[in-house]
């Protein structure tokens, strides 16, 4: 096949349906050698994130005009519709004729036998003459239609059922589009520049920003495409990318005034940096981290917002932690690894990469890095509990099946530790919720004491 955008996409989409790993990975390994024009590699992301997106509505649409089953296609065939419907149903400047053309030809290039770029000719031509009584991607399907509102909104049916039965049929629409709409670029400023003084600059580089609704440090990027390198103060640290509902977790932890206060989950960095901005002079933070990459970028984002000496790190698990030097911490944020099914609208392969059994495996070690956490946490301490998921299995549930077994633990009311515009978030079991439909990030997270 030629190399170019739609080639490209193509190739993406066939090792992320085939490995199952992340979609930002797999983008980020296949652009490392660039497309010819800028414009080639938006386009080729554009497609990549649209198919992926809308695959539920593409394959439910697939299922009713092809005389071929969906599963019975080889994983090519099956990609190149997918990229040539989602060009003629939702990417208005790609004129039908080069969406069908393109795709037909990508197939003549990678070999395929004329009965099958026949049979994908056939398919997309009739799309593209049905298109003016096709129901769009997202729009609400008129009774008796025989389209499903999950397949409409393309997201699968186990998740949606179990939003429809919680949140009714209103909410779990809502989110289902919030999801699909996306999120805007979020930022967290930092302490070497007033959000004032970011916005100004971001502006004056012809940059739309605003200020967020709830985290008093959140700009909002919501029409930015760019790369986050290429914003003004990257380099000079000025900001860490981080939705709103994120940076309303540290807060929780209190007032990070003194003593020794870890991040037992820091990933990146996102909340590690935030943890070490709102700590004290006399206060010491410890991030923990055991994949070696992301113990690499993690050290890379201290460096960058010139946080490497406040923060120790360490290379292991909060496990191996508390096999060592047998230090105690006033506070812990415990940031657990789940589903992400909370973040959907930033990541919108998490959908089809996650299955609902998926949630009791998580749940199994979320529990556990908690009881880990409890060996290391001084009496009086606070240990803060928090997962980018919506799923009960995985928040509420992992919070009781934790004091059931830690009778000298209690949940305490965060409210005095938020904003006062984010304390609508707190529920009556004092646990702090957002959802995609809010416009935010789906978050759960709880304020836990020790007894003294």
């Amino acid at each position: 096949m030629s190399d170019n955008a739609r080639s490209r996409a193509v190739l993406i989409l066939l090792r992320w349906e085939k490995e199952g790993v992340p979609l930002d990975l797999v983008m980020a390994e296949a652009l490392r050698q660039p497309l010819a024009e800028v414009r080639d590699l938006q386009f080729c992301r554009a497609l990549v994130y649209g198919v992926v997106c809308w695959r539920g509505y593409l394959d439910a649409l697939l299922a009713r005009i092809s005389s071929h089953p969906l599963a019975g296609m080889k994983p090519l065939t099956r990609q190149a519709l997918r990229c040539g419907l989602y060009q003629l149903l939702a990417m208005d400047r790609v004129p039908p004729s080069a969406a069908i053309n393109e795709t037909v030809r990508l197939l003549k290039e990678a070999g395929q036998p004329r009965w099958l770029t026949g049979f994908v000719n056939g398919i997309l031509r009739r799309v593209s003459r049905e298109l003016d009584t096709l129901p769009r991607p997202g729009e609400p399907g008129e009774a008796g239609s025989g389209w499903a509102p999950y397949e409409l909104l393309s997201h699968p049916q186990w998740l949606f059922a179990r939003w429809l039965g919680r949140y009714g049929e209103e909410g779990a629409l809502a989110i289902c589009r919030a999801n699909n709409a996306g999120g805007a670029l979020t930022l967290r400023t930092t302490a070497r520049i007033g959000r004032d003084d970011l916005l100004t600059k971001l502006r004056a580089a012809g940059i739309a920003a605003e200020v967020g609704r709830f985290a008093p440090t959140a700009v909002l990027l919501p029409g930015y495409r760019g790369a986050v390198t290429a914003l003004p103060g990257y380099e000079e640290g000025w900001f860490q990318v981080q939705d709103e509902a994120a940076q309303l977790v540290v807060p929780l932890l209190g007032g990070i005034v003194e003593g020794t206060w870890l991040d037992a989950c820091a990933g990146l960095g996102g909340k590690t940096t935030q943890l070490a901005e709102l700590a004290g002079p006399d206060a010491k933070v410890v991030a923990v981290e055991p994949e070696p990459r992301r113990f690499e970028l993690l050290g890379a984002n201290l460096a960058r917002l010139g946080l490497s000496g406040k923060v120790e790190t360490r290379s292991g698990t909060i496990g191996d932690l508390a096999a060592g030097d047998g230090r105690r911490f006033q506070g812990i944020l415990v940031d657990a690894p789940c589903s992400g099914l909370g973040v959907i609208r930033r990541h919108p392969d998490i959908r089809w990469n996650r299955q609902e059994n998926d949630l009791f495996r998580y749940q199994a070690g979320q529990l556990a890095l908690l009881s880990q956490a409890t060996a290391l946490l001084a009496p009086g301490g606070v240990l803060v509990y928090a997962t980018c998921s919506t799923e009960p299995e995985e928040n509420e549930l992992v919070v009781e099946s934790f004091l059931a077994a830690h009778k000298d633990f209690r949940v305490d009311d965060c409210r005095d530790c938020l904003p006062v515009a984010a304390r609508v978030f707190v529920d009556a079991a004092d646990c702090f919720r957002t959802r995609p439909d809010q416009g935010l990030d789906g978050f759960f997270a709880v304020r836990l004491l020790k007894y003294q």
